[in-house]
């Protein structure tokens, strides 16, 4: 069959046909069930009757085992050292905190005992240097024997199944456990910067054993048990342990490696049973599958140079253009990471972006989502392949100069049985007050910020995938819905904080903790705040008593400018405040000017249908304001389809409209032009210092004219560290100003020649041809408070850039 979910539950009664391994249990879909208390059965040493799964644990060697010999005599003692009836129910029945106390050798008067569950086994002896020695079966599938030695031999397994040959195991009952106490100390403290490494899957070699190591986080729990495809999703045979008052559970499984498919089977308080996939998994089963895989780096990087690069840049003073784009329909055609990687860095390259921002890449169970409801935190999601196949295309990206962002949710996470949500039978991850834990926006709950262990999943999280992936930067999601306690909540709805205000305290001291802690693990990386109201400080220091972040998308400028220019220019006088009012706060924050994904989906229309006007028009529209955008203080976002003016919607199924720009296309030429402007654009922001160097201090600009709304235009300069200028010019209006006088910067020690560096109005963009073709050269005459101005030939609709010739 084709593996979607881990089946349901099994009863001890199994096809024949699932006994010969031709195909894996029909299990009903529910991950939630109540626990059914196993029955104590009577001592007996008969085998179980053939009603057996296959073996529980892989066996280390290929092939059948041979047949043990008798024992030789006086190996095996009498009684078989059975254990009380009552902790057999616990164990067989998952609802024992400590299985390793029980099972596995353990030295005991006159012996050591030797004890191993496996369920529907029909025989299982102990191979030792002495000989082989069978145990007996008690109940509920566990075997014991008492060996005639005072410390326990090198033991390994046989166990043989009804039809079956006999399979050799090693115990992952007899070793210790895989975490050590700082470990736990630091899990419990809120503090494993690097918890990844502790909790989830590990393909290791304890004792000479290959195998993998299992730990999970679920305190609440009364028993929690390994279920995967390795046993049939029948976690019987394989509890695990609880390491004191951590709240981990553990186990190593022998024989286990990657591609293993796993998920964890927790016994609540409250007497259900949950299957539940690892939060700390790397790996994920392809959706609609919700299984945890288990995984190991091979990746050898080759970014070297670029790492190193990074960590001595200074972003606020370095250009940033970004491009944003969903993965998965960026290019519908291209169904894998490393597809993309043959393609999108030379995209980016040829229009001169210096970073790409992916949408989450997270996994998550639907993908009308787009990745922001995230079920897996700590795998890159598996419709596009492995973790080293995003690897290869982080890696690749970086030897072709390009920075790599990614989308980060820390805000929510989804509802579903399989993950987060009520991890451990009561709110764990989540608030226990539903008023904090329900997210009224989404259908989604909110983290608990207040718990230690809650906050240390999330700033090791961001802290991972900038380790282990090399990513460049996180942008964060929804980051007013977690500082605000009353976000998106009507009056009575929602209980303020400890002094009576709305603010979240406990989400604002994590986001402080969160990018303290990757700017110091992680330099040259950048984290990025989507915050849409006016909290104080969300870009200053955490030790100036911010929240930390390096920028902070600038939603107001995005909103209001396009509010303006999605006025008819006849109008446009009446809204002119709009255009410049972003000049007013621009040096609150440091920020990012973003046309992202959410302006272009949802009925808001893609970038160049909100203009005005024709067809003409409303592409001399869309060109005009990306070099208004380019020219304007703070680094560039802009969403994938809008580099070529695409008339429709993003849709996360079709992805961006590619034909357009097919020959065969009526207005090719058209978008291919704006592709032409977007890539020209970014490459003169990159030869251009005096467009990002100062993109954080008030000395990097000036006003020139931010007036004249009654002719729809506005004039600024932008200023090197140097002190080298470049003018923007932008005239809103559809028609050409002639011999129009800007004031122009004093050129001290030079002529005071200009040239028209850009010009959205080219004809190679699709525009007019409207130009100052010949240098300009600036009089005397003082003008919009500068020394010097120059007449100027406006072009319709179109912005101009100016720099000393």
């Amino acid at each position: 069959m084709t593996p979607l979910d881990p089946p349901g539950r099994t009863t001890r009664s199994v096809p024949a046909t699932f006994l010969a391994g031709t195909d894996s249990p029909k299990r009903e879909p529910a991950t939630v069930r109540r626990a059914e208390p196993v029955p104590a059965e009577p001592l007996r040493s008969e085998p179980l009757p053939a009603e057996p799964l296959p073996a529980a644990e892989p066996a280390p060697v290929p092939g059948p085992a041979p047949a043990p010999e008798p024992a030789p005599a006086g190996a095996l003692r009498l009684p078989e050292a059975p254990l009380p009836p009552g902790e057999v129910d616990r164990l067989v029945g998952g609802q024992h905190h400590d299985p390793h106390a029980l099972l596995g050798a353990h030295s005991v008067h006159g012996g050591t005992a030797i004890r191993v569950l496996r369920p529907f086994a029909e025989r299982v002896v102990v191979e030792t240097g002495q000989g082989p020695v069978e145990l007996t079966h008690q109940q509920g599938g566990l075997f014991t024997g008492l060996l005639a030695a005072p410390q326990a031999p090198d033991y390994r397994l046989l166990v043989s199944y009804p039809g079956g040959e006999p399979i050799r195991q090693h115990d992952g009952y007899r070793t210790p456990p895989t975490l050590g106490e700082l470990d736990l100390h630091l899990i419990s403290e809120g503090r494993h910067e690097q918890l990844w490494r502790a909790l989830g899957s590990h393909p290791r070699t304890v004792a000479g054993v290959p195998g993998t190591a299992f730990a999970v986080w679920a305190p609440n729990a009364v028993g929690v048990r390994l279920i995967g495809d390795f046993n049939h999703w029948d976690g019987t045979g394989h509890p695990m342990r609880s390491l004191g008052s951590s709240g981990v559970w553990e186990l190593f499984v022998p024989g286990l490696g990657e591609g293993t498919q796993y998920k964890y089977e927790i016994h609540t308080r409250q007497g259900w049973v949950l299957d539940k996939a690892d939060p700390l998994a790397r790996a994920a089963q392809v959706p609609p599958g919700t299984a945890s895989v288990v995984t190991a780096s091979t990746h050898r990087w080759q970014d070297g140079e670029w790492m190193a690069r990074r960590a001595r840049t200074a972003h606020h003073r370095a250009p940033m253009s970004v491009y944003e784009l969903h993965l998965p329909s960026w290019r519908p055609d291209l169904t894998t990471y490393r597809a993309i990687a043959a393609e999108l860095p030379m995209y980016l390259k040829e229009l001169n972006f210096t970073h790409v921002e992916f949408m989450p890449v997270m996994e998550h169970p639907f993908g009308g989502s787009w990745g922001y409801q995230v079920s897996g935190y700590y795998a890159p999601t598996a419709r596009l392949g492995s973790p080293d196949d995003f690897r290869f295309l982080v890696d690749t990206l970086h030897q072709h100069g390009i920075g790599v962002i990614v989308d980060w949710v820390p805000a929510h996470f989804p509802k579903d049985d399989f993950a987060l949500a009520r991890f451990d039978g009561e709110p764990l991850y989540e608030p226990a007050d539903p008023q904090r834990a329900e997210h009224p926006d989404w259908g989604t709950l909110e983290f608990d910020y207040g718990r230690v262990e809650v906050r240390n999943f999330l700033v090791a999280n961001a802290v991972y995938w900038c380790e282990e992936f090399h990513v460049d930067g996180l942008r964060v999601d929804a980051v007013a819905s977690m500082l605000y306690l009353d976000y998106s909540r009507d009056s009575g709805a929602w209980t303020p904080n400890r002094f009576g205000g709305r603010e979240n305290l406990d989400a604002a001291v994590f986001l402080q903790e969160m990018n303290a802690t990757v700017y110091r693990r992680c330099p040259g990386v950048i984290t990025v705040a989507e915050e849409s109201t006016a909290w104080d400080g969300v870009t200053r220091p955490t030790d100036q008593g911010g929240l930390g972040f390096g920028l902070k998308w600038n939603m107001g400028w995005m909103h209001d400018s396009l509010v303006y220019m999605s006025k008819d220019p006849v109008h446009r006088r009446f809204h002119h405040n709009e255009i410049t009012f972003s000049m007013v706060y621009a040096y609150s924050e440091n920020y990012i000017l973003p046309i992202s994904h959410d302006e272009v989906v949802h009925g808001k229309q893609a970038l160049v249908a909100k203009m005005p006007g024709d067809w003409w028009q409303q592409r001399a529209n869309h060109r005009a304001y990306l070099g208004f955008m380019w020219a304007h203080p703070g680094k560039q976002l802009l969403f994938m389809g809008q580099e070529f003016a695409q008339g429709a919607e993003w849709h996360h199924e079709q992805g961006p409209q590619w034909w357009v720009l097919d020959d065969q296309w009526p207005a090719h030429e058209e978008h291919r032009g704006v592709r032409r402007l977007v890539g020209d654009l970014n490459r003169c922001y990159l030869d251009t210092p005096a467009l990002w160097e100062q993109d954080t201090t008030p000395a990097g600009f000036r006003w020139l004219d931010g007036g004249a709304a009654e002719d729809n235009l506005l004039s600024f300069v932008r200023h090197a560290a140097d002190g080298t200028p470049l003018v923007a010019v932008c005239n809103f209006s559809p028609v050409v100003r002639h011999a129009h006088r800007v004031g122009l910067p004093e050129l001290a020690g030079r002529d005071q020649l200009w040239e028209e560096v850009l010009n959205t109005d080219a004809t190679e963009y699709g525009g007019s041809g409207t130009a100052n073709s010949l240098p300009v050269k600036a009089d005397a005459s003082a003008w919009n408070g500068q020394p010097r101005s120059a007449e100027l030939v406006l072009p319709p609709l179109a912005t101009i850039w100016l720099r000393p010739a």
